[in-house]
């Protein structure tokens, strides 16, 4: 029997419209959505840009979600407020800490859906890996993720709600009275390396990034923000040209026959056409380098040849490799490459001029590690009978 995969978006997330009498959330409105709310509201409409500018300080900049403590509103328009509108993030449902610092949550969103964050901690950097879709469409073969089905899209809010709840868990708001703290970040960079293709989900993620970039707020650089995609090739150039991030693209393979099978987008965009779209981003989007992500499975793709096919395909494209040893899962149809393997692929790489560093497989005791994110709730719901129609 012939299966065919899932390679494109395939599920139309129609927002929740807001039902009459109840209060908007603004977490997640850009500084234009937040304007045109507060005059719906009743702001007037000349003190609507310094309301905006008050609320996205006190939200994004001091984390405070209660209308009451925002001191420098009068009582009566705190009030007026909090009659119209409420500040939520999603809820964490449970954490875990890794033996190496490494803390991954559990985060239930609106209508019960639930998605994983992962906060890695070192020496320079606090990384924050984000989702942007709750399961996943693209079926990528070597990756946890993509055994479980998509649900939905993630909303803007959804999205640095994640972000904000890490920042609440690691204790990095200001103090009251207190300026915001300076760039020893716990938490000081972004990865949209979760649950989910980002670009199947371009306009939230986008809206959601413009708001953790905001210099009145969380105000993280852009350089400081890496979006991860599988090759959604017509959205490439969009996101130099919208959110101007740096970027890194699942790559996995050096020949259509293995990408195929290892990551099936690329039958709907081949490695010819996801490198013609790479080697335009740097200039679009003003960064650096692309970061090729390549996960080393044993016999799969790590010879020799596959290391010169690799540093032929890529040339002329300002890149590193981040070379990832496989993180075994459950039932997982292939076994991680050996360090030896591993280190003769990095040699090769690296005498060709790029830089090719190997990951550090972090929190895989919490089964947080790159390519592992599934919740735990969604794995007790398949054990169950019926547990699939109670869940849609």
């Amino acid at each position: 029997m012939t299966v065919t995969t899932p390679i494109t978006q395939d599920v139309l997330t129609i927002p929740r419209k807001v039902e009459a009498g109840e209060r908007l959330n603004l977490v997640g409105l850009t500084r234009d959505g937040l304007r045109e709310a507060l005059i719906a509201a009743g702001t007037p409409e000349k003190q609507a840009k310094m309301r905006t500018g008050q609320l996205w300080q006190w939200i994004y900049q001091k984390g405070v979600r209660d209308f009451g403590e925002m001191t420098n509103l009068a009582k009566a328009y705190r009030a007026e407020l909090a009659e119209h509108f409420t500040i939520e993030i999603p809820e964490i449902v449970s954490r875990q800490v890794s033996s190496d610092g490494t803390r991954k949550y559990l985060v239930r969103i609106a209508g019960g859906h639930e998605v994983e964050t992962v906060y890695i901690p070192e020496e320079s950097r606090g990384t924050l890996c984000i989702s942007s879709q709750v399961g996943c469409t693209l079926t990528c073969s070597f990756c946890h993720t993509g055994t479980q089905r998509l649900v939905r899209n993630l909303t803007p809010g959804e999205i640095v709600g994640q972000i904000m709840l890490a920042r609440d868990d690691l204790g990095e708001w200001p103090e009251p009275g207190r300026q915001p703290k300076d760039e020893q970040r716990l938490l000081s960079n972004i990865v949209l390396m979760g649950m989910g293709e980002p670009l199947y989900n371009f306009e939230n993620v986008r809206d959601a990034m413009k708001i953790a970039m905001d210099g009145e707020g969380i105000s993280l650089s852009r350089r400081r923000i890496t979006l991860s995609t599988s090759g959604v090739v017509p959205a490439i150039a969009r996101t130099a040209e919208e959110i101007g991030c740096l970027l890194a693209v699942s790559f996995h393979a050096t020949t259509d026959e293995v990408r195929d099978t290892l990551v099936p987008i690329n039958k709907k965009w081949n490695i010819e056409e996801l490198l013609a779209a790479l080697k335009a981003y740097p200039k679009l989007s003003n960064s650096e380098r692309i970061t090729f992500e390549y996960v080393m499975l044993d016999g799969v793709n790590d010879s020799d040849e596959d290391a010169r096919r690799l540093v032929k395909l890529i040339e002329g494209i300002p890149a590193k490799i981040n070379l990832i040893p496989f993180n075994p899962w459950p039932g997982a149809p292939y076994g991680r490459s050996s360090n030896n393997r591993i280190r003769a692929f990095a040699d090769i790489v690296y005498k060709a001029g790029y830089a090719s560093p190997i990951r550090t497989p972090r929190g895989e005791d919490i089964m947080a590690a790159c390519g592992q994110l599934k919740s735990a709730s969604e794995r007790a719901k398949r054990a169950r009978p019926g547990a699939e129609a109670a869940a849609s």
